[in-house]
């Protein structure tokens, strides 16, 4: 019987959130050294998530090559999920597909998670923050305030200011903590646009900023420091 895996069927949401494909993900993780799977101390961060194809696939490696480590399997799952994988959604709706893509539940501290955290975000972080426009640019991101600004828009919709950059803007401590953290690999497929209220559905690139900013977060001082990106160019 064909039983497709259900993050290779999703469509995309818009030019923004672009699912990446997990046999692409997969591609990606080969390309670390081998033994990475087998270290306890390494963290992971996927600072873009939308599915949460990243950690799910990097979850799978730590579990099997952490056998011998942890030989208990509930106890491996604890370990890997609450000490090992991190991630930051770009939206609400995003940070809830991930959590059921990672911990089995939308709600990390729900019923069915696969491990129990104190709260119902565990290590998958996303706050609803709003852009910092000056002169009519966001000084984060450079989105336009025409278009994205409190004016011109319902409150309940997303306001696409990413949560990794526009860190200043946050006040969610447990986001704080991650983004202080040392990464040994920060991987992820970030917004590749923005649209820019520009004639005929113009945008402007803004994948970029994503990789500045992941330059800027401390590493390991270990054998292997990543920031690896897919870009659809």
């Amino acid at each position: 019987m064909y039983n497709p895996d259900v993050l290779s069927c999703l469509a995309n949401l818009s030019n923004d959130e672009v699912f990446t494909p997990p046999d692409l993900v997969n591609a990606m993780l080969d390309t670390l050294p081998a033994n990475l799977w087998q270290n306890k101390e390494a963290k992971f961060l996927d600072p873009v998530c939308k599915s949460g194809v990243f950690l799910r696939e990097i979850a799978k490696r730590l579990l099997k090559g952490l056998e011998k480590a942890i030989p208990n399997k509930e106890k491996r799952i604890e370990h890997i999920f609450k000490n090992q994988l991190y991630g930051i959604a770009i939206t609400e709706l995003t940070s809830l597909m991930s959590r059921r893509s990672v911990y089995c539940s939308k709600d990390a501290n729900g019923k069915y998670s696969a491990c129990k955290f104190s709260d119902e975000q565990g290590n998958i972080r996303y706050e609803k923050l709003q852009h910092s426009f000056q002169n009519g640019k966001c000084t984060c991101c450079g989105a336009n305030e025409s278009v994205y600004g409190l004016e011109k828009r319902d409150e309940t919709l997303e306001t696409y200011a990413y949560n990794f950059i526009h860190i200043k803007n946050n006040s969610n401590k447990k986001l704080n903590e991650i983004l202080n953290m040392k990464f040994d690999v920060i991987i992820g497929n970030p917004p590749y646009q923005l649209a820019d209220g520009g004639a005929q559905a113009s945008a402007m690139p803004i994948y970029h900023k994503f990789i500045q900013q992941a330059k800027t977060l401390p590493v390991n001082d270990c054998s292997v420091s990543l920031v690896c990106w897919w870009s659809r160019s």
